[in-house]
């Protein structure tokens, strides 16, 4: 599994959860789906012709962008860290 930080790659987007969101982008493209039938990623996350990995980081990218406006987790920190 790719994994991305914000720091280690020097993603130009600084926002909580852009490492998850940069998996996320490399796992859609590096798919069959968008390979070899050419499908943009919301197409093949539409669809459900991703792999399970792909699923793995989406519901983790939906997680942390939930604990953004999680009032109780706001002292503990950002899940995409």
């Amino acid at each position: 599994m790719i994994a991305f930080g914000p720091e280690e790659v020097g993603l130009a987007d600084r926002s909580p959860c852009a490492g998850i969101r940069a998996d996320l982008k490399m796992c859609l493209l590096s798919s069959d789906c968008c390979k070899k039938q050419k499908k943009t990623p919301r197409e093949c996350l539409k669809d459900g012709i991703v792999p399970t990995e792909c699923i793995q980081l989406r519901q983790s990218f939906f997680e942390c962008k939930r604990s953004l406006l999680d009032n109780r987790r706001r002292f503990r920190g950002h899940k995409g860290y």
